[in-house]
Order: structure tokens, then C-alpha cells, then sequence
């Protein structure tokens, strides 16, 4: 593994190169990253690279937000395959479909886009949100304008409740979160009775409803951090999560909430990144994201919505 790290570390020195990694990455690739964080922290410090080249360990579209926030850089992800089931579910040209059918029904409402999306369905959007920010950015619409929520619908029903706004939402969800079993996180706490609960807003209602804590993955990390007792923690969200959180806050012991098919979910699209193909991107210099004429459109919604 040492060998590995070496390689890497040269070969970053060479390239001028800096990593960026989300949460839901191996371990091992958080451990060697510039930075971690959820996609909101990233795209932010993709904004404050200094280096020629971004290393964007994650999936497709938020190496598509750090090309789009940086069109002068090169932008490489390991394994361009690296996709997202959110972003799939939503392509462009039926989210366009939508908004004109709405506006014919005489309907006025802003487009709210989870940053699960591709740069074509942001580019559509009036705002862009994540699970860190999507409230705050939901309570800049105008109440007499209905909010139209893509593509994540767990996530745009865990909205709607906490701001008391109806929207309109697509039915799209993630492949990870949509599996966790409330039966199995209700045997869960049985065995684990004074353990508390912790869940992405991805989760569906029934999980969200047996959860101490309903948070994206920076929340979950300062709510854990203020829990000053050595603590259980059930986690309902992709189990790379409970390596950053051990890491972070070691005090506490975190156990995966079980899914319908596994005892933890992991993203197999995240799961496509690893050591060797960040290694490799490094030195070939590939797969590079290239910029597109739609992400001038997209970083303007993007800069509006995440970074100013």
C-alpha cells in the first residue's frame, strides 16, 4: 500500500495536480485526498485550487461542477464510469418536457436541482442545491411560485416538510439510499437500544421517521462532534461514511444501518474509484472532463446557488 501512496504523491508533484474526495470514497482514497467533504465543501474547494490539475475522486457530475467552476484547469476523474443513479434518472430533455408542460397549464414555479444532476439539467435549473444548503435556497423562492424538485424525490419530500412548501417533485432516487429497510434498522436498534440514529435526507420517509437525526453527511459529522459521551451511532447512508466519521470523531462507534440485499450499502459507482485508477489518471492524464457550451449556464446557476 506504501508503494502505492508513493507513486501517487510523486506523480501529483509532477502534474501539479491536487485531490479532491467525496465521503462515500474508499478510505484509502480520503486518507491520500487534499481535501474530503460532501458535494457542497467540494465544490466550494474546488474553487480554491491552486494547482494546474483537480483530481476529482467521486462520480461524474461533481467532476462536471469542478470543470464548470474551473474551465482554465484539467479536471480528471479515475473512471469515467463513475455515475450517478440520481443524475440518470433525470435526463435534460424530459425535465425540459416537464417545465413546458407546466408553464402551458399556466403553473409559475422555479426549478429547484439537487446537485445529483448533469450539467444539462443544472443548466435548466434556477437554482442548484445539495442536502447542506437546499433549505436555505428553497426559503429564497417566492411564496407565491410552486418549487419544482429534481430529481431526488425522498429528498424533496424530506423538504417539503421541514419548510412547509407543497412542491412539485420528480420520481427520481438513490440506488443506496432507497434500500435501507426500516425493518431492519427497527432490529437494529433492538440490539442496539441506546444507540441513536443518524440519516441522509435520501432515505425514504419510513427510515427518516425512526431517525434521531435527519442530516447530509458535513451535519452528521457536527452532530456527532457535540455528542460528548462515547455513543453509539446507527448510520443510514453509504457506509464509506463511517470511515470520515470514525476518522473525524473516534470517541463514538458507528454501525452501518443494513440494507434489503446487504449488511451495508456501498455506491457501486463510487466504488468504481480506486488507489490503481488514481494512480493511472495521474500518470496518462485521462479521462478528462472537457468543457461543454451548456456549462456556462450551468456554473452561473451553480456560483449563484453554492459559492457566492
Amino acid at each position: 500500500m506504501s508503494d502505492i501512496y508513493d507513486q501517487i504523491e510523486a506523480l501529483k508533484g509532477r502534474e501539479d495536480a491536487t485531490i479532491l474526495a467525496h465521503y462515500y470514497q474508499d478510505g484509502a482514497i480520503q486518507e491520500i485526498a487534499d481535501f474530503t467533504g460532501d458535494s457542497l465543501k467540494l465544490a466550494r474547494a474546488a474553487t480554491q485550487v491552486a494547482t494546474k490539475t483537480i483530481v476529482f475522486c467521486g462520480v461524474h457530475f461533481m467532476a462536471e461542477t469542478a470543470k464548470m467552476l474551473n474551465p482554465e484547469k484539467r479536471v480528471l476523474l479515475p473512471d469515467l464510469q463513475a455515475g450517478c443513479s440520481l443524475a440518470d434518472s433525470c435526463p435534460a430533455p424530459a425535465l425540459r418536457r416537464m417545465q413546458e408542460r407546466l408553464r402551458a397549464e399556466g403553473r409559475t414555479f422555479q426549478t429547484v436541482t439537487y446537485i445529483n444532476s448533469t450539467a444539462a439539467v443544472k443548466a435548466l435549473s434556477d437554482w442548484v442545491v445539495t442536502s447542506g444548503n437546499a433549505r436555505e435556497i428553497i426559503d429564497r423562492v417566492p411564496r407565491d411560485q410552486e418549487v419544482l424538485f429534481v430529481p431526488d424525490r425522498h429528498l424533496g419530500s424530506y423538504l417539503s416538510e421541514v419548510t412547509g412548501r407543497p412542491m412539485i417533485l420528480w420520481e427520481g432516487a438513490c440506488m443506496v439510499h432507497e434500500v435501507f429497510s426500516v425493518n431492519d434498522l427497527l432490529r437494529a436498534k433492538r440490539r442496539l437500544p441506546a444507540a441513536l440514529t443518524i440519516a441522509h435526507p435520501e432515505c425514504p420517509a419510513n427510515v427518516r421517521e425512526h431517525s434521531d437525526f435527519v442530516g447530509g453527511t458535513e451535519a452528521m459529522l457536527r452532530y456527532v462532534e457535540k455528542v460528548s459521551e462515547p455513543t453509539d451511532f446507527l448510520v443510514a447512508t453509504e457506509a464509506n461514511m463511517l470511515w470520515q466519521l470514525q476518522h473525524a470523531v473516534p470517541r463514538h462507534r458507528y454501525h452501518p444501518v443494513p440494507g434489503i440485499t446487504c449488511a451495508c450499502n456501498i455506491c457501486p459507482h463510487m466504488a468504481r474509484n480506486t488507489l490503481e485508477k488514481l494512480r493511472d489518471c495521474l500518470e496518462k492524464g485521462e479521462p478528462e472532463i472537457v468543457w461543454r457550451p451548456h456549462f456556462a449556464q450551468a456554473r452561473e446557476v451553480v456560483e449563484r446557488s453554492l459559492i457566492r
